[in-house]
């Protein structure tokens, strides 16, 4: 049995459990307090945190050797440009497909709005300047300490060119750092095979808590979303894979992995390891761009949610009978598209971009506790969307750059070990 398999299996088998006992077990002492709140949850978060303990030192380690391989700040700043221009087209193409499928679906038409339903207090946004500043760490250890993985790339940026500049004696580090690298991916290994196990947990507990009573009176919302992730995955991200001359059929096979784990865990951040690991050694996509293009687009790159931020403002705007007029979506294409940037490292960013979107067309903020109930069992959804939209940029950048090892992406059972890759590095550089 393959590892994927394993993984689908355990998939499977949470969301039939958590079903199960959300619609026959909950209220039972022994369901909610040993099952529900004691084995799931523990086992759960115990993977959630082995893999959150992976993202820092990974990203730090694997971007310091990603830049030393690049050499000269031109080659960083062409993969860079190129990185974060297609993360904003590929968002900007998912809000304008969002609203353009909920205009046709027209979700919230004859929603029958009660009082309970109306209390919601948004947290505010950061100013533009706040968000710019914060981008540069003043402690960088502090940086790694609380996860703010901006500054972390900024620092690793810095200390890799730094390195390149020293040149006989930054060699000693260069060997260091990537020696660390592949203790780290040993790591990462021993942690992902206890993957089945954690998803079944996580999506037990989900499934449990929330079950699927709240999909009923949002289904048109909810088939929106749904549609429009869709549409995403299979036809922007093949277009942009087949415009760069690559198969979407042999990229979505190979990133199915990072997509199963990204459902089971609402999370880009905490799925890097996994999502930078399939990237290299099952798409052929060289350190030296993955290790910049991963942590950039799990912090950066919302097409999920974008997605959803232009279904919930048509879905809002039905229930509370307010039209919108052509120059209000074009606000949301941009204000969403900008805001993916802007509050990317915010807490809950999902609910504070809808919030700025809201406020700038003139829709109540009040409207997002329509929507909070299901959002959780749509977010694992959207979450996949994101790491799909990560690793399809991802590839692209490394096709035009010569960083992409065909054999491997066309091959659905080759598997480059450690050395292989160096070689290929080393060989390619």
């Amino acid at each position: 049995m393959s590892f994927t398999q394993k993984i689908l299996i355990g998939m499977l088998a949470g969301l039939v459990t958590g079903v199960f006992i959300n619609n026959f077990g909950r209220g039972l002492p022994f369901v909610d307090a040993f099952l529900v709140d004691g084995a799931f949850y523990v086992v759960g978060r115990i993977f959630v945190a082995l893999l959150q303990l992976m993202v820092v030192p990974l990203v730090l380690v694997s971007l310091v050797c990603g830049v030393t391989a690049l050499g000269d700040l031109r080659s960083l700043g062409r993969v860079g440009g190129k990185t974060l221009g297609l993360y904003l087209l590929t968002t900007a193409v998912a809000i304008v497909l969002a609203l353009t499928l909920a205009t046709v679906v027209a979700p919230g038409e004859g929603f029958v709005l009660s009082d309970q339903q109306i209390s919601y207090e948004p947290r505010g946004a950061p100013p533009l300047s706040e968000v710019l500043i914060n981008v540069f760490p003043e402690n960088p250890i502090r940086a790694m300490a609380e996860g703010q993985m901006l500054q972390i790339i900024v620092f690793a940026l810095l200390f890799g060119f730094s390195i390149t500049l020293a040149g006989e004696r930054g060699k000693h580090v260069i060997n260091f750092f990537a020696d660390l690298n592949e203790v780290i991916m040993q790591m990462i290994f021993l942690i992902i095979k206890l993957a089945p196990i954690g998803v079944f947990a996580l999506l037990a507990r989900t499934f449990a808590t929330e079950g699927l009573s709240l999909i009923r009176p949002l289904a048109g919302y909810c088939i929106a979303v749904v549609i429009g992730l869709l549409l995403q995955l299979f036809v922007t991200y093949s277009l942009l894979l087949r415009v760069a001359g690559l198969s979407p059929v042999k990229f979505l096979l190979q990133m199915r992995t990072p997509m199963s784990f990204a459902f089971s865990m609402s999370s880009s951040s905490a799925t890097i390891p996994v999502t930078l690991n399939t990237l290299e050694t099952r798409l052929g996509v060289r350190n030296s761009v993955a290790a910049f293009t991963v942590p950039l687009g799990a912090t950066i790159n919302m097409d999920g949610t974008a997605i959803m931020q232009g279904v919930a403002t048509v879905f809002i705007a039905n229930v509370y009978g307010i039209d919108l007029q052509l120059s209000d979506y074009l606000t949301v294409i941009l204000t969403a598209t900008l805001a993916s940037i802007g509050t990317a490292a915010v807490p809950s960013a999902g609910l504070i971009m809808l919030a700025m979107v809201l406020g700038q067309v003139g829709l109540p903020v009040e409207g997002i506790a329509l929507i909070i109930g299901i959002d959780r069992l749509l977010d694992m959804l959207r979450t996949a969307v994101n790491v799909a939209g990560d690793g399809a940029v991802t590839c692209v950048v490394a096709q035009t750059e010569g960083a992409l090892n065909k054999a491997v992406f066309m091959d659905p059972d080759a598997v480059l070990a450690p050395e292989e890759r160096r070689a290929a590095a080393q060989h390619d550089g």
